[in-house]
C-alpha cells in the first residue's frame, strides 16, 4: 500500500470523505491535487493536508458537470503532477425526492452532478492513466444504489447508475492497465451528522431503523480518516492492481450482514 510519489487527483476535497481521502493520500507520501466547486474550504483543506506532508498538494477548481472544465481541470492538475495515476471520485450531491413527486429540475441536478459528473472526470482520468500505462479509478457508490430509496428517488437512481458505469468502464479499460472500482461506504460526515441533528425524534428513530441498526460493527456509522482513509490508499496502490470492476461496501456490515 505504497504511495509515495503516486500521482493523483481527488474531487470533492473540500468535506467529508473526499477530505479525509486527500488527508489520506498525502499523509502516505502521495503527490496530490486536490478538486472542488468550493474553493475556499478546497484550498482550506489541501493546505491542512499539506502541513502534515510527507506527501504534497495542490488545489484546482472543478465543477464536475462541466465537461469544458473538467477538461481544462484535469489538463492543469496534469500540468502540476506531471501524470497521472490514479481518481479518487467523491464529488456528489444528494437532496430528498419521492418518486411521485420529484421535479424534472431536481432529477437532472442530481444525475448531472453524480452520474454526468463520474463519466466526465473518469473519462479525462482515463485517457492520462492510458497514456501513463495504467492505474485506478475509485468511484463512490451507495447502498443506496442497491435498495428502495422512497425518500431519496433520484439520489437512488443515480448511484445506481454510477454502479453500472462502475462495471461497464472496468470491462472497457482492463486492456489498458485501468481498473476501474467503487465504494459503498456508510460514513459519518459533517452532511450525515447535520441531518442528524435537524431531525425530529420520529426521523431519527426511523433514521436507526433504516440505515443504523444493520451496522453489524459497532451500530454506527464509519469515520472518514481511520475507516474509509486507509481502503483508499489501498485501492490507489497496486496492492489492489488485480481488483477491478467491483462495488465494495465500507459500511460495517450495513448492506450485506443482515
Amino acid at each position: 500500500m505504497e504511495l509515495s510519489g503516486k500521482r493523483i487527483i481527488v474531487t470533492g476535497c473540500a468535506s467529508g470523505m473526499g477530505a479525509a481521502t486527500v488527508r489520506a493520500y498525502v499523509k502516505a507520501g502521495a503527490q496530490v491535487v486536490g478538486m472542488d466547486i468550493a474553493d475556499d474550504a478546497g484550498r482550506a483543506v489541501c493546505a491542512d493536508a499539506a502541513a502534515g506532508g510527507p506527501g504534497e498538494i495542490a488545489y484546482v477548481s472543478v465543477d464536475v458537470a462541466d465537461g469544458v472544465r473538467v477538461e481544462a481541470a484535469f489538463a492543469d492538475a496534469d500540468d502540476l503532477l506531471g501524470g497521472l495515476d490514479a481518481l479518487a471520485h467523491p464529488a456528489a450531491i444528494h437532496a430528498a425526492s419521492t418518486p411521485g413527486e420529484v421535479t424534472v429540475d431536481a432529477w437532472d441536478r442530481i444525475f448531472e452532478v453524480n452520474v454526468r459528473g463520474t463519466v466526465l472526470t473518469n473519462q479525462s482520468a482515463y485517457q492520462r492513466l492510458k497514456a501513463a500505462g495504467g492505474g485506478a479509478i475509485i468511484n463512490f457508490g451507495s447502498i443506496s444504489g442497491q435498495r428502495a430509496e422512497p425518500l431519496a428517488a433520484a439520489y437512488s437512481a443515480s448511484k445506481g447508475a454510477v454502479h453500472a458505469w462502475t462495471r461497464t468502464a472496468a470491462g472497457a479499460w482492463g486492456a489498458d492497465g485501468v481498473r476501474v472500482n467503487a465504494v459503498l461506504p456508510a460514513i459519518r460526515t459533517p452532511m450525515f451528522q447535520a441531518s442528524w441533528d435537524q431531525a425530529t425524534d420520529e426521523e431519527r428513530t426511523e433514521k436507526f431503523w433504516r440505515n443504523i441498526h444493520s451496522i453489524a460493527l459497532g451500530q454506527e456509522y464509519g469515520d472518514p480518516d481511520r475507516d474509509l482513509g486507509p481502503v483508499m490508499v489501498f485501492l490507489a496502490s497496486e496492492a489492489s492492481r488485480f481488483i477491478t470492476g467491483q462495488l465494495i461496501p465500507v459500511d460495517g456490515g450495513q448492506g450485506n450482514v443482515r
